[in-house]
């Protein structure tokens, strides 16, 4: 969708801890055991999944683990483990192998000062910011961005259609959005360097979610941060601003991976399961996912997949 106000200090026990502790709560919501391990032959060893703790990263990270079961490779299912602070530690220490990522955010985690914007010059600069140790894959066309939203009684009233335009309303602006929007580099501080907008923050954990989308559409609020493919944005007639100055980086889902486990087999998966999704099948596995049915991540992958033939 895609980050705390400080970083979590933390031990590999106290990571273990942590997973385990996802595993018995946070995986309910997502109708699966966030803890599982899959049978399969040892031609790409066991890969160690894992998800940032929101739906569509799940179900992202459920489509890698059926694609890469569906050539015998074995996955244990580690998901919901919460923001980008925590799941990279994870990944480092080899708590988990594999996890979703977006692009932009993850450049930005490394090069606060980075400069690309479009899909290949922030997937090149990202290359060369990784850790050692640490691979990105094909990126996908999929894309997932933060977005400034605000109501369309709202917009019309004070003639605001792009983030530039807050900053001639003539009130105090409060924006809802995850806690580490104080730090990110699009965040608070982002937007009153490119754009001269300040804003007090509404602290709000939910990504984008339910809480957030009721703190605007009541009024509490006057903008909110959103990822771009909730279905939410639709449904709730908002008005997504425009970001003329590129505040906001390019953020293309790709695979994030322990490089030691990026063999040729598991590198050829996930580069084939990126080559096809787009950013219509991430509104669509939201919708899925929040709609009256609530479908499962297992359920909304094994579809996506049987029906691109992966």
């Amino acid at each position: 969708m895609s980050p705390r106000l400080r970083r979590p200090v933390l031990t590999g026990a106290a990571i273990a801890a942590a997973l385990l502790l996802a595993g018995c709560t946070a995986g309910a919501p997502f109708g699966g055991s966030a803890a599982q391990t899959t049978s399969g032959s040892p031609s790409g060893g066991n890969i160690v999944i894992g998800s940032a703790a929101f739906p569509e990263s799940a179900i992202i990270a459920e489509v890698y683990a059926q694609a890469l079961e569906s050539k015998g490779i074995a996955v244990t299912r580690r998901f919901n483990i919460g923001q980008r602070e925590l799941y990279l530690k994870a990944l480092q220490d080899g708590s988990i192998d594999l996890i979703p990522e977006y692009s932009g955010n993850l450049l930005q985690y490394y090069d606060k000062a980075a400069t690309a914007s479009s899909s290949s010059d922030v997937y090149a600069q990202l290359s060369k910011k990784l850790p050692a140790g640490f691979t990105v894959l094909d990126e996908s066309a999929a894309q997932d961005k933060d977005s400034e939203n605000v109501t369309k009684a709202f917009s019309e009233k004070y003639h605001v259609t792009s983030i530039s335009d807050l900053a001639h309303v003539p009130l105090n602006l409060t924006i809802a959005a995850n806690p580490e929007f104080a730090v990110r580099p699009a965040g608070s501080a982002g937007l009153k360097r490119v754009y001269g907008v300040d804003v007090t923050l509404e602290p709000i954990s939910d990504s984008g979610g339910p809480l957030t989308i009721r703190a605007l559409t009541s009024g509490s609020v006057q903008v909110a941060d959103i990822f771009t493919t909730s279905p939410a944005i639709k449904a709730n007639d908002l008005v997504t601003l425009k970001d003329p100055k590129n505040l906001i980086l390019a953020q293309n889902v790709l695979p994030l991976i322990n490089s030691m486990n990026a063999t040729p087999t598991v590198s050829k998966v996930l580069n084939e399961v990126s080559h096809a999704l787009t950013t219509s099948d991430l509104i669509e596995f939201n919708s899925e996912s929040s709609g009256a049915t609530k479908a499962t991540p297992a359920t909304i992958a094994k579809r996506w997949l049987a029906g691109r033939n992966l």
